[in-house]
């Protein structure tokens, strides 16, 4: 097994991060902002020290866990004191030690003191399961975890891609168990306290009761604290006397509004560790026929021809790019218009994992020989699809790019069939000075022939189906 450490950075967030909140486009970009710092080992231990032990709390709702066929496959192991992994995968909530992620898995580790223990955090802030489909097998399934908790609600909901992901993992081993995790953002506690759910976790629970897979709504019981005055969900303070402040943004919780999230996980597994019989889980006929259960990343040169003018890069030589190395082993650079590479795949999806930053330039994409147009399909994801109107280009710089760089990607839909997709280096350049806004035009005005340039930086081309 690969012993090395993916490095999750912090920085992979789409400017649709957290798209589905009511809150402006200032407040989500100041959270965001906020949100990026600091960096994760992929392996991480359940028995560290720098989680405390949780107490379930003295809560009881028979909707915050849906157990269905439960966890039973991991219970079984750790009963029988035999060595168990288990794997994280979701968004910025996943990948803090705030979140939840960190005191949840220290509180199964108390469940079985004796058992050798080991945890993967493959949480990457921003991002949902568009990219969590491609990115499954590379960045958990290898390390052959027992249990994946799968944290994606508030980053979009894209159903086709936990449909995929889903699949994959059922199709990878069938003994993993998989339970689904809701977290909440700002507003849609109130949906709880009324006694319904969310629309986006609605969308989910219907994907969890077809393939009979447990869920735990986490946000239940803060929203009832909330109702009853005993909780504040968004202040900018950290602390208010005689409440519990659960966030600054309304979605990422801070240590004690973690707590609470990570309290419903103790919960639910309390109430699901007497089944532990061992069974292999069915794999159904799919809802969506065109779900991402073929989604994954492809290191460039594995999948693509690419014409004279990329440079293949090795990110740990860069000053600027070391923190990549983690994701992209090596990444394709290309600074010139007409720089192109092309690839041909059968499916419905292809993508583009990259870096973005000041120099960042803009694509053209012609599928199937024909060039196309772009619309997006869906608010908190990064999927596009072809339309006959849309956007002609995809554009590399964003309002995140400003004096540094950037994990970013998108994804684009095709109808079902073979296709040969190339993508070329547009002479066209964006309006950066527009994109970046009044507030942050500094660097911008120091150094313009940064940003007057059209780099592009490739670390990995995303697909759902099989490279020809």
């Amino acid at each position: 097994m690969r012993t090395y450490h993916f490095i999750l950075m912090l920085l992979l967030i789409p400017a649709a991060a957290c798209a589905q909140t009511s809150k402006s486009d200032a407040d989500r970009d100041k959270l965001i902002a906020a949100s990026q710092s600091g960096a994760s080992a992929l392996f991480f231990d359940p028995a560290t020290k720098d989680a405390k032990v949780i107490k379930p709390m003295d809560f009881d709702n028979a909707k915050e866990c849906k157990q269905r066929d439960g966890l039973p496959n991991f219970f079984a192991k750790a009963k029988a004191k035999k060595p168990v992994t288990i794997g994280y995968i979701g968004g910025s909530i996943t990948q803090s030690v705030h979140g939840y992620r960190a005191s949840s898995a220290r509180y199964i580790q108390s469940m079985f003191p004796k058992v050798a223990m080991k945890a993967i955090n493959a949480g990457v802030s921003g991002t949902g399961t568009d990219l969590g489909a491609c990115r499954l097998h590379e960045q958990l399934l290898q390390y052959h975890p027992d249990l994946i908790f799968i944290e994606f609600a508030v980053n979009g909901a894209y159903r086709d891609g936990l449909e995929g992901m889903i699949r994959q993992i059922r199709q990878f081993d069938p003994a993993i168990d998989i339970a689904l995790l809701y977290t909440l953002f700002n507003g849609q506690s109130a949906i709880y306290a009324a006694g319904k759910v969310p629309e986006n976790i609605a969308g989910f629970e219907a994907i969890a009761d077809h393939y009979k897979i447990p869920s735990i709504h986490m946000g239940m019981q803060p929203a009832m604290l909330e109702q009853e005055a005993k909780l504040v969900w968004k202040s900018d303070s950290k602390s208010i006397p005689g409440k519990i402040v659960f966030s600054n943004d309304g979605i990422h919780p801070l240590t004690e509004g973690g707590d609470l999230y990570a309290g419903a996980i103790a919960r639910s597994f309390e109430a699901m560790k007497a089944k532990a019989t061992v069974q292999k889980h069915e794999l159904p006929v799919a809802l969506i026929a065109d779900n991402w259960e073929d989604a994954r990343m492809y290191a460039p040169e594995a999948v693509a021809a690419f014409s004279n003018g990329w440079e293949k890069i090795d990110p740990a030589d860069q000053t600027s790019f070391k923190q990549f190395k983690g994701w992209f082993p090596y990444i394709m650079k290309a600074t010139e218009p007409g720089s192109s590479f092309t690839f041909r795949f059968n499916g419905n999806m292809f993508g583009l994992f990259d870096i973005g930053g000041p120099e960042a330039g803009q694509l053209s994409i012609e599928v199937d020989g024909k060039p196309v147009h772009l619309s997006a399909v869906k608010p908190g994801t990064r999927v596009s699809t072809v339309t006959e109107e849309g956007t002609p280009l995809l554009n590399r710089f964003n309002n995140f790019c400003n004096n540094r760089y950037r994990g970013q990607f998108d994804c684009i839909k095709l109808i079902p069939g073979e296709h040969t997709v190339t993508i070329t280096i547009s002479p066209e350049k964006a309006d950066k000075r527009a994109i970046l806004g009044d507030k942050q035009l500094t660097d911008i005005d120091a150094n313009p022939e940064r940003y007057n340039q059209t780099a592009i930086w490739l670390g990995k081309i995303l697909m759902n189906g099989k490279p020809l």
